[in-house]
């Protein structure tokens, strides 16, 4: 069975429709590669910088704080022990990576999946073109009315645009993103998803299978 998208244009009239390769679509399975590329964006994403001292690293603990026997305390070599106020701290967190690995045929898997589950919802719309010929922030506002996309929108392009970068730059919930770059992540993130026709092939190119060389 062909799946086909309505191409619209910036009055959000019907003028095309675009077949998409049945190579670019997953419906079987997948399910955990979205899984596994979404952990490891965001664990990619965390900045890992939180630390802590050890009892080496904190100031001070050179002397004794009283004699070993007679005063009838507990022992106690250091008053920069981890069980004193103050002192170091044992097994706590140092700066770190916490990304992981997936591998681009997980990530292709993901990506092909994601699109899919996006498609069958209608929560994807493809335009033949944008509103860049100025940059208007009302324009792209009434623009994404018309096709249906209202707001919480990720736009996908082949090549951004500076007129509609600097039109949407005031939208909160508006994000534009390269066809080349966009992950599965992204694609699950937001209410809609708006693409250009070109934008659509690029992405296509991607998720493609690649053919082994001979």
């Amino acid at each position: 069975m062909t799946t086909s998208l309505p191409i619209m244009d910036v009055k959000g009239a019907e003028v095309n429709r675009f077949d998409l390769d049945p190579t670019w679509l997953e419906r079987e399975r997948g399910e955990q590669a979205v899984h596994d590329s979404v952990v490891a964006f965001q664990a990619k994403s965390r900045a890992g910088t939180a630390s802590t001292k050890t009892r080496a690293e904190v100031r001070g603990g050179g002397a004794k704080p009283w004699r070993q026997k007679g005063t009838g305390r507990a022992r106690a070599g250091s008053n920069r022990s981890p069980i004193w106020r103050g002192g170091g701290i044992s097994f706590g967190p140092k700066p770190r990576s916490f990304a992981k690995r997936v591998n681009r045929k997980v990530e292709g898997l993901a990506l092909r999946r994601a699109l899919t589950e996006r498609i069958d919802a209608g929560d994807v719309i493809v335009v033949e073109s944008l509103p860049a010929e100025q940059p208007k922030t009302k324009a792209v506002v009434s623009f994404l009315n018309v096709i249906g996309a209202g707001s919480d929108v990720l736009v996908i392009v082949d090549e951004t645009s500076r007129n509609f970068e600097l039109a949407v730059r005031n939208l909160t919930d508006v994000v534009v993103m390269k066809a080349g770059t966009v992950n599965t992540y992204w694609l699950l993130l937001f209410r809609k998803i708006v693409m250009t026709r070109a934008g659509l092939e690029v992405l296509g190119k991607r998720l493609a299978p690649r053919e082994k060389a001979r």
